[in-house]
């Protein structure tokens, strides 16, 4: 996974902060830290974060309005970290937005790997030369295919409407706003199970294999979504909106 991702902290306490600071940035984080919300804020407008761990336990503030304006106005990957584990805090943090709830103490092996597992569905990144992802439109296009997001489906090149399950129209909804990305397993199972999924699901091949069958002339030898060994898949586009 590439490195360089930024990584911000809020968190009050300094040893705790020092610790991940150093950890995170040894795993080739950039990482920068704050002790208050508003601290925080500020740098997001300015040099917005990839990430954010975000202790729910601040002096003074109210640490689930803090990730509800983070949802509101940033789209990063969103990680509690805090000593309350109490199952109602737990519920409440993740109905607000956060994408994973660690409590304290924690391994901090583990901690990266859940920042690793959060990155790869919210930073879709695997080659920094990708194209743009395509806008969000109300139709998209492609090898004579239309996708109407507002009405959720999909007509054929003849002109047909094709049946989409709800995760099929969200997979390929993924990979149509994605086209030339290398999309990883986790990524797309955030996109068609938001998080529910479970880390290394692999129901997301039969999901890819039945979406083929609708849209893929010969699905044994597939045009349009590629398979990248090792990685995930690749959507073949081009893709056009309007």
């Amino acid at each position: 996974m590439k490195t360089g991702f930024h990584v911000a902290i809020l968190d009050d306490e300094a040893e705790i902060t020092v610790l991940l600071e150093q950890y995170l940035r040894s795993h080739g984080f950039r990482v920068s830290s704050h002790q208050d919300g508003g601290s925080l804020l500020s740098t997001m407008k300015a040099d917005p974060a990839d990430l954010v761990l975000l202790d729910l336990g601040l002096p003074g503030e109210d640490g689930f309005s803090i990730a509800r304006s983070l949802r509101e106005h940033h789209s990063c990957g969103l990680i509690i970290v805090t000593g309350r584990g109490d199952a109602v805090d737990r519920v409440v943090g993740l109905e607000v937005g956060a994408d994973d709830y660690v409590t304290k103490p924690f391994d901090l092996r583990e901690l990266v790997a859940r920042i690793k597992a959060v990155l790869r569905r919210t930073v879709p990144r695997a080659d920094a030369a990708a194209p743009a992802p395509t806008q969000h439109a109300g139709l998209l296009r492609f090898a004579g295919w239309t996708l109407d997001m507002a009405a959720r489906s999909l007509r054929s090149p003849a002109s047909e409407d094709v049946a989409l399950t709800r995760g099929e129209f969200e997979l390929l909804q993924a990979f149509a706003r994605h086209p030339g990305r290398v999309l990883s397993r986790d990524f797309l199972l955030g996109c068609t199970r938001g998080r529910d999924a479970a880390p290394f699901d692999r129901t997301i091949d039969v999901q890819v294999g039945r979406l083929r069958r609708k849209i893929e002339a010969n699905p044994d030898d597939p045009q349009l979504i590629k398979s990248v060994r090792g990685a995930g898949y690749i959507f073949i586009g081009p893709v056009t909106d309007g």
